[in-house]
């Protein structure tokens, strides 16, 4: 009896280790923005013209760009993974319903300790303890905005505003606040008109524990 025995080839990088190391570097510093064109181009000519390309076939700018999408869409499911989605709750929101986008995701900000959508994932790395962070740029803000943020703790899907129709989705549950900002205390109830709901909302803010009054708009329905 014969048997047969499937070799097994691997392909050698085309990037010398010193090469992969920069590049690694450079990643993490720039994330989605080492994707450009004229970055890869400076990137390539600059290995190709050094002492360690000696003998060896020039980089392009292309295999370049490859190289930083291939890492790209590594660590994008790695955080896809990652990423917690808590059970549907109320969650307050600091602006009105009015002109969301379809993004997926919102993001907390160490800045204030509020929720914004996120515009984009910019690059992520774990920490010495396992955790994975995403450096995020959110929607409507430019790059002296970015933060780096925890992605168990700070990274969920976006919230969804109601429409007056839904009010009713909006309960009392003064004794749960596992996932939200704000919980509610009080529900004024009252009649709709031409205008959508005009029911209001008393909750009380998580952060500092301050107690106000808000129309619909004000508040959107964990997904």
């Amino acid at each position: 009896m014969e048997a047969t025995m499937e070799e097994v080839i691997e392909t050698p990088s085309i990037f010398a280790g010193s090469e992969i190391s920069e590049m690694e570097n450079l990643f993490r510093e720039l994330g989605k923005d080492s994707l450009n064109q004229e970055f890869c181009q400076e990137l390539a000519a600059t290995f190709s013209s050094s002492t360690c390309r000696v003998g060896k076939p020039a980089i392009s700018w292309e295999q370049v760009q490859g190289w930083f999408q291939d890492k790209q869409k590594d660590l994008q499911a790695s955080a896809d993974n990652c990423v917690s989605r808590p059970d549907s709750s109320v969650v307050l929101k600091g602006k009105t319903s009015a002109d969301f986008s379809e993004l997926a995701f919102e993001a907390k900000s160490a800045r204030d300790n509020a929720w914004y959508d996120v515009g984009t994932f910019l690059n992520y790395r774990f920490l010495s303890t396992g955790e994975l962070e995403a450096r995020v740029r959110f929607a409507g803000f430019g790059n002296s905005h970015d933060e780096w943020v925890n992605v168990r703790e700070g990274v969920r899907e976006r919230s969804i505003p109601l429409e007056a129709s839904e009010c009713h989705k909006v309960k009392e549950r003064p004794d749960y606040a596992v996932y939200t900002d704000a919980h509610v205390l009080e529900i004024q109830r009252r009649l709709h008109d031409i205008k959508g709901c005009r029911c209001i909302f008393v909750v009380r803010f998580d952060e500092d524990k301050t107690v106000e009054k808000l129309p619909l708009n004000k508040i959107c329905c964990r997904p």
